[in-house]
């Protein structure tokens, strides 16, 4: 595991965003990378990862890529790959950065299946592990998770987190393709706890934008490792 940064901002809060259910953190990383006015400072690489990156309109995109928003002292950490086996990986990188950062909270934004009506809004929950930050979160109006199951790195993050505040923002989502109305509502919550002051708006109407290149970098990504597998299996043969 390699973790590269070219700037070390001081306390900041962290985001991270990882691929899950409707790809709904990844979607929120991304709006929030765009509308936060950030630059990129840094890479995270994975032994277990597979050497793969994407071109999105002659853009590099990184499977682990991390921004920051100096206006904002917020440190967004983007992920546009989930390869099973790397969840622990991916979680000792992210706590890693929040040490050497001394970042003063965590935020880890997840989808949740749902089996309600797909014409319902998504509605949000949340969970921390801070009692002074579910404080200021049930003012919100925001409901807290009392039941249910968390899997992937959000769930590494929350074993090994130890001290460190862990805040967890989860948004309903009807569908395994991208769900960026579900995004949505996580942004607009995200926006009341830290005061943003962003409009979650546009990324409704951003939707087809985002979903796109989403869809487009999973495709390209499934296609590489199929190639790369029928090589092996060539090689075996």
């Amino acid at each position: 595991m390699e973790i590269i940064l070219a700037q070390k901002p001081k306390h900041p809060v962290v985001i991270s965003g990882f691929p899950g259910i409707g790809m709904v953190g990844a979607i929120a990383a991304e709006f929030l990378i765009q509308h936060l006015s950030t630059k990129q400072i840094g890479r995270i690489i994975l032994d277990n990862n597979p050497p793969l990156v994407a071109i999105h309109e002659g853009k590099l995109v990184e499977p682990f890529s991390i921004f920051y928003s100096s206006r904002h002292n917020i440190v967004v950490v983007h992920s546009i790959t989930a390869v099973p086996g790397t969840e622990w990986q991916a979680a000792s990188a992210l706590l890693s950065i929040c040490k050497s950062l001394g970042a003063k909270e965590l935020i880890s934004i997840e989808g949740v299946g749902s089996a309600a009506d797909a014409t319902g809004a998504s509605r949000t929950f949340y969970y921390s592990n801070s009692a002074a930050k579910e404080k200021v979160l049930g003012k919100q109006g925001l409901e807290k998770l009392k039941e249910g199951i968390i899997m992937g790195p959000t769930s590494a993050i929350l074993m090994k987190a130890g001290k460190l505040p862990v805040t967890c923002f989860f948004a309903e989502t009807h569908d395994a393709l991208p769900d960026s109305s579900a995004s949505a509502q996580v942004i607009k919550a995200l926006d009341a706890y830290l005061k943003l002051k962003v409009d979650y708006k546009p990324l409704l109407q951003l939707a087809a934008k985002f979903e796109e290149k989403l869809r487009s970098i999973i495709t390209q990504s499934k296609q590489a490792e199929e190639l790369r597998d029928k090589k092996q299996m060539s090689y075996v043969g």
